[in-house]
């Protein structure tokens, strides 16, 4: 925070404590002993007399204790505190309480190649967890995604999916682009290609619009789709001669696709998980696809 806010907090934090203080010290005798208020509730009469020893001893110690605390935690501004404690640092210990307790284990399972892996029950209940921390806000509990997000029970990887190109999605993480081709196409080009892709997928199309979608898809498409839709897991691009659709499979989304293009990212766990955790990971995904 900036050194303007973080004196504010100082100065109304203190500040309120001494306000506290002055309270408690200025009412701690009163001028009028055994005298009432002049209040009545319920025919009980309030006496005007001072709060009770320990009840005012009481506020004085909590006082104290709130200044020690701040003196040692940090929660005055940027000052952090004399035992420098912070929530990172917490974290980091009992992330390395963790590994120590834990990194045999996940090392032992490392040696393991992953095809031999899935059939570990203990592996995949570690991996599922793993799965269940780091993934799944994304491709769902069970893997199976959501639109943007790969379902990973199919047979459709667009980066590939055997264990080392598993491992490596995992580790470094993926980067898709497709470009936006509406400027280039046009709105007549863009219908066309999509009727196009649409008969790569097997559907029921206008024969005419297919055709000129075919010279257009060859022009703009081949490269990273291949002549015949089958995608190229190489460059990430997905296969458009089946029915898997990680955007929508219905006409104008596929037109949306084409004109605007598409850009999907999927962080690298590398530096989180170490690699004796990705390994169990992408051995859990594997087994997703049994």
């Amino acid at each position: 925070m900036s050194s303007a806010f973080s004196w504010f907090v100082i100065l109304g934090t203190l500040g309120s404590l001494a306000g506290y203080f002055l309270l408690l010290y200025l009412n701690r005798t009163t001028k009028n002993p055994g005298r009432t208020t002049g209040h009545v509730y319920d025919g009980i009469e309030e006496y005007d007399n001072p709060l009770p020893a320990w009840w005012f001893w009481g506020f004085i110690i909590s006082i104290l204790f709130a200044l020690g605390y701040l003196l040692y935690y940090p929660g005055l501004g940027n000052f952090t505190g004399f035992g420098a404690w912070s929530q990172v640092g917490e974290l980091t210990d009992d992330q390395d309480a963790a590994d120590e307790r834990y990194g045999p284990i996940f090392a032992q399972y490392a040696a393991v190649p992953v095809d031999d892996l899935v059939n570990d029950p203990a592996a995949m209940r570690m991996g599922r967890r793993l799965f269940a921390t780091n993934c799944s806000v994304c491709h769902g509990t069970a893997g199976t995604g959501s639109e943007g997000f790969p379902n990973l029970t199919d047979e459709e990887w667009l980066w590939g999916g055997d264990a080392e190109q598993i491992k490596a999605t995992i580790s470094n993480g993926r980067q898709a682009s497709m470009p936006a081709w509406g400027p280039a196409l046009q709105d007549q080009g863009v219908a066309e290609v999509a009727e196009y892709v649409m008969q790569l997928a097997g559907r029921d199309v206008d024969a005419s619009l297919a055709n000129a979608g075919r010279a257009r898809f060859n022009t703009f498409c081949v490269a990273c789709h291949g002549p015949e839709g089958a995608g190229q897991p190489m460059m990430g691009a997905p296969a458009l001669n089946n029915e898997i659709w990680l955007y929508g499979n219905s006409h104008l989304r596929i037109e949306d696709a084409i004109r605007n293009g598409r850009n999907g990212q999927m962080p690298a766990f590398a530096e989180r998980l170490g690699a004796d955790k990705v390994h169990i990971l992408a051995a859990y995904v594997k087994n997703l696809q049994q």
